[in-house]
């Protein structure tokens, strides 16, 4: 029942990115229970079987774009005061695995509701021609096969917000043995050794706490790739010396670790799809196994290219425009990049499988243009929930810069100027990936 009020009690904005996992559900279920037809009117095993595995793109980006959407609901936020009445991390938590849940069930209703509406199960006026094929019309539809497949998005979708939004420790591998202890008790995260006497220097105390206040908003190792309440920059900056300045947080800006594996995948991949193009196999599974792992790689080195290109961005002396779009992207290099990496991914896959497309059974030809669009836009609606999802992050920061005396304008430049920044570096990429993965599969 809290979950229902906090599903109907959010913004508009909150609204409108639910129902976006909610048509996503549909558009899943919708195949999946073509699957079912089709076998049911079709006694060979395998060719069905292969429609139900076609099925695993679009639930992942369903399940994909459903954690994007609940990390960035503001309802399931943890908040002061909300342990208080028994709200937990865990609870929460529990919310919005609920919540995700009720907007699939939604989307499964509705997509049970247009399969047996074309079916003729409700008026009796069966969808004819080709659809015949993957509808079953005039066969009894097995409902607890049925709604086995259609529970396939909830849980799926739940578990993931589950275990993406579970309570983590503060700081990554740091409790209480993590702690240094000093004089009288009293602890500190960072072991310093002190000389005798330290304590009676005039001014250091002062200096040390200015620069513990400095350092307060470096981000864990879970709030750096995503994973945390807030990053640094959105927890908002204090003032160094109680004089109303603000200072910036220092942000670590370490490059992701998985460039290297991403361009060795990406590298291995098209290796693949090279040596089935001289063998002759370009239609096979090898061929398959190649595309597969060159979209892989182009998803793994999604945060890599995007810390790489805010580091371009701050080079060759850089104004103050290039150096808070390029800190920005740095800061949110696997936010950003791990989406964007994904979308890149399934246009080269996209733009390499329309030459295997089966032109004998005109059947599939519908139900492969909705699991296109489904992945496709789930993957979109993805990347936007990530920018969303960014901007809240850095809503401290950009208060405080409006505070300073910033102008609105060169606060929409900064982010025009880091979306054109990715253009120009992902979209040769994916071209480039995509003509190459085309090649041995269209041969």
């Amino acid at each position: 029942m809290l979950a229902l009020r906090l599903s109907l009690g959010a913004q508009p904005a909150v609204q409108v990115r639910r129902l976006l996992v909610a048509g996503a559900s549909a558009g899943t279920g919708f195949l999946l229970l073509s699957a079912l037809g089709h076998a049911l009117t079709h006694p060979d095993p395998s060719a069905s079987a292969l429609r139900l595995a076609w099925c695993a793109a679009p639930l992942a980006a369903t399940v994909y774009l459903a954690v994007a959407v609940a990390r960035t609901d503001p309802a399931t936020r943890p908040r002061p005061g909300l342990s208080a009445v028994g709200l937990g991390p865990a609870k929460l938590m529990a919310i919005s695995a609920v919540t995700t849940a009720l907007s699939c069930l939604l989307g499964s209703a509705l997509a049970l509701l247009v399969f047996l509406q074309l079916r003729g199960d409700l008026t009796g006026m069966p969808l004819g021609g080709g659809a015949r094929e993957f509808l079953a019309a005039g066969r009894p539809l097995p409902m607890p096969a049925a709604l086995t497949l259609l529970a396939v998005v909830p849980l799926s979708a739940a578990a993931a917000v589950a275990v993406t939004l579970r309570p983590r420790e503060p700081v990554t591998g740091a409790g209480r043995a993590g702690r240094v202890y000093g004089r009288f008790g009293a602890y500190r995260r960072t072991a310093m050794l002190e000389s005798f006497g330290a304590y009676g220097r005039f001014g250091r105390q002062l200096g040390a706490a200015a620069r513990g206040r400095r350092t307060a908003g470096a981000p864990t190792g879970d709030q750096q790739d995503g994973t945390g309440a807030e990053s640094a920059e959105g927890a908002g900056p204090e003032p160094a010396d109680g004089s109303g300045a603000v200072v910036p947080p220092v942000v670590p800006t370490a490059a992701p670790s998985g460039l290297p594996w991403g361009v060795t995948v990406l590298a291995v991949g098209l290796a693949v799809e090279a040596l089935t193009s001289r063998t002759g196999s370009g239609d096979g599974p090898a061929a398959l196994l190649g595309l597969a792992l060159t979209c892989l790689g182009l998803a793994l080195v999604g945060p890599g290219l995007t810390h790489l290109c805010g580091r371009l961005l701050q080079a060759f002396r850089p104004g103050a425009l290039r150096l808070l779009a390029g800190r920005v992207l740095m800061t949110e290099a696997t936010r950003i990049g791990r989406p964007l990496g994904v979308v890149c991914a399934v246009v080269a896959a996209a733009y390499a499988m329309a030459s295997l497309h089966d032109r004998e059974d005109p059947s599939a030809g519908p139900l492969v243009v909705l699991g296109v669009l489904l992945v496709a836009g789930c993957t979109v609606a993805t990347l936007l929930t990530a920018a969303v999802e960014a901007k809240q992050a850095h809503s401290g920061t950009t208060e405080s810069l409006r505070r300073l005396g910033a102008p609105a304008a060169s606060l929409r430049r900064a982010a025009a100027l880091r979306a054109g920044a990715l253009l120009v570096l992902f979209g040769p990429l994916t071209v480039a990936v995509a003509e190459l993965s085309a090649w041995p599969l269209g041969g």
